[in-house]
């Protein structure tokens, strides 16, 4: 992974890749690698979304926690696992995490970053950072959300700083920049691929797809 205080997206790119499987699935060791490198971009962007941060992390941990327990072979991948939670009715047992229901909110926390991940590549005109914030936001977690976290995360993300400013709080140097500009088209593909994926799995527990890939050397 890259220094904790810069984003590493050819890392997050090659991780997804390799969590894509055949038959619509997808390998939740490799998932987990691109998405823990994802996280710092919630925590890079400030203390806005540093709840949601501390949620994904909290989340993660349950599935490296299956991962690691007695019954890994069964959370080896997206599709594995669901059958295997169904099969055996783990969804109702007492005390139990599901390891499905725990992969849905971390696909919905992966919309909203890839979506303000586009937003902040691209030029729109007379948008801040605060306004692609707010978009992406409404048009992913705070569907999810009750009404006074989303009223507090719209007000915390004024506090968001210049798009010049955010950029070199997220990647570091000019070169480090430039670098992430090139493979952010690649990466946003790879995370419209796995998202692709989740939703065929998820059904309508999940958002509408909305492509996030941007053109080639854009």
């Amino acid at each position: 992974m890259s220094n904790e205080n810069t984003l590493d997206l050819h890392y997050v790119h090659q991780s997804f890749q390799r969590s894509l499987k055949e038959d619509d699935d997808v390998v939740i060791e490799a998932y987990i690698d691109g998405y823990n490198e994802l996280v710092k971009f919630l925590n890079l962007i400030g203390s806005v979304f540093s709840f949601v941060s501390s949620d994904v992390k909290s989340k993660i941990k349950v599935m490296e926690k299956h991962r690691e327990g007695d019954d890994a072979i069964n959370y080896e991948s997206f599709k594995k696992m669901m059958k295997y939670e169904k099969e055996t009715s783990l969804h109702d047992k007492s005390g139990f995490v599901s390891g499905s229901r725990t992969m849905l909110r971390l696909h919905r926390g992966l919309d909203f970053i890839r979506l303000f991940l586009k937003r902040l590549a691209e030029e729109e005109d007379g948008l801040s950072t605060c306004g692609m914030c707010q978009f992406s936001y409404n048009e992913t977690l705070a569907e999810f959300h009750p009404w006074y976290i989303r009223k507090a995360a719209t007000l915390a993300m004024h506090a968001l700083p210049s798009k010049p400013d955010l950029l070199k709080k997220i990647f570091g140097s000019e070169e480090s920049l430039f670098a992430a500009m090139e493979i952010l088209p690649q990466t946003l593909g790879s995370c419209d691929e796995v998202y692709r994926t989740q939703r065929v799995l998820y059904g309508n527990r999940c958002r509408r797809l909305a492509p996030t890939t941007l053109p080639p050397n854009r």
